[in-house]
């Protein structure tokens, strides 16, 4: 069973990290997970008294970049505080152990908490060739999913790549690259986190909503918590009001590009990807990728490589303004058919929504 030590503010004390500093991040994990402030008091206890869950973090085909997205959290450290919560038992990349010691430790966590543990996976597992495209100490990518997935608590898909294949799975796809869904159907509690990398808020904000409620936040019809691919980039955008007033970017490093114009007419997918990217943002809330001046290549959407190129061509209409309307269209209508066309858009959004409707989370993430 999992081990119980001292309370996690205890641990985290003795590392330096304050109580304020401990409910902040608290209050950030509420918000988060869309709930209101007062449930971080409930945050803090469930943290506090959970008992520590194992963890395996398996590594296929991938660049690491979701392992770096976890490691580079910062002051108190996401990585801290959950790592301090959870117990990561075997992970390639930051283990001590090496070898048959690190095979060992995989197996362990297997047989002893079977039905306990979370599997974490980063990156798609080839298909194609009986998988050997990806073997790790003489075992396939997908023989080391089928059993250590099969045996877990909750599988989390971390990234793109391991959500529906990622770059890896792009035309013409010469490994049969897919996900870990796709791999080994039929699993249990599969949340999908896809991003390319995935944020290690929306990780953390996972672990610290099983850990408090003991279940899984609800998802949309493709598993992925609604919390953070809930809403479109679009409806949140810092330059969504040059996108409504018809200002736009038209090359790069022009005026309107210096003054934080628009990006849709340079590429920009946030009108159709599904992210919470402008409310955590990226490097602990410094910045991201829109802000910085770059658009958004829709990393979060399914086969975004393949589906989302160019990423530097416009999406030819767009839907809102109560019609398909272009940007073009957008731009030369008066202030006052703007202010029109804003509720056309947020009723187009509440129709899109009904399609997509909230819901417990259930097995089935087709």
């Amino acid at each position: 069973m999992p081990s119980r030590t001292p309370s996690l503010e205890v641990r985290l004390r003795d590392h330096g990290i304050s109580r304020r500093e401990f409910l902040k991040f608290c209050g950030m994990m509420a918000a988060t997970l869309a709930l209101p402030a007062s449930f971080a008091p409930k945050i803090a206890k469930a943290m506090n008294t959970a008992a520590r869950i194992p963890v395996v973090w398996l590594e296929f085909q991938d660049c690491a970049g979701n392992t770096e997205s976890f490691l580079r959290s910062s002051a108190p450290t996401a990585a801290e505080i959950v790592l301090d919560q959870i117990s990561l038992d075997y992970h390639e990349t930051i283990m001590a152990p090496a070898g048959a010691a690190a095979e060992r430790s995989l197996e362990e966590v297997v047989t002893k908490h079977k039905g306990q543990y979370i599997a974490i996976v980063e990156g798609s597992i080839p298909m194609k060739d009986d998988g050997i495209y990806c073997v790790i100490n003489g075992h396939t990518a997908l023989d080391i999913a089928r059993n250590v997935c099969g045996n877990a608590m909750v599988t989390i898909a971390a990234g793109a790549c391991a959500w529906d294949g990622g770059i890896p799975a792009a035309g013409p796809n010469p490994t049969g690259a897919v996900g870990i869904g796709e791999a080994v159907p039929g699993l249990k509690n599969l949340i999908n986190l896809p991003g390319c990398p995935m944020n290690v808020v929306n990780l953390t904000a996972l672990i610290v909503h099983y850990l408090t409620f003991k279940a899984l936040p609800a998802t949309d019809p493709l598993g992925r918590p609604l919390f953070a691919y809930g809403q479109l980039i679009h409806n949140n955008c810092e330059r969504r009001g040059h996108f409504d007033a018809g200002r736009y970017v038209e090359n790069w490093g022009d005026e309107g590009h210096r003054l934080g114009y628009c990006l849709y007419k340079m590429g920009c997918k946030g009108p159709q990807t599904y992210s919470n990217c402008p409310a955590v943002q990226w490097n602990e809330g410094t910045n991201w990728p829109i802000g910085a001046g770059h658009g958004c290549v829709g990393c979060m959407s399914p086969k975004f490589w393949d589906h989302t190129t160019p990423f530097y061509e416009r999406i030819p209409h767009l839907e809102g303004f109560g019609v398909e309307a272009t940007a073009d269209m957008v731009g030369a209508v008066a202030v006052g058919a703007v202010a029109v066309g804003v509720t056309g858009h947020a009723i187009a959004s509440a129709i899109r929504s009904k399609t997509q409707p909230s819901g417990a989370h259930g097995d089935d993430t087709e």
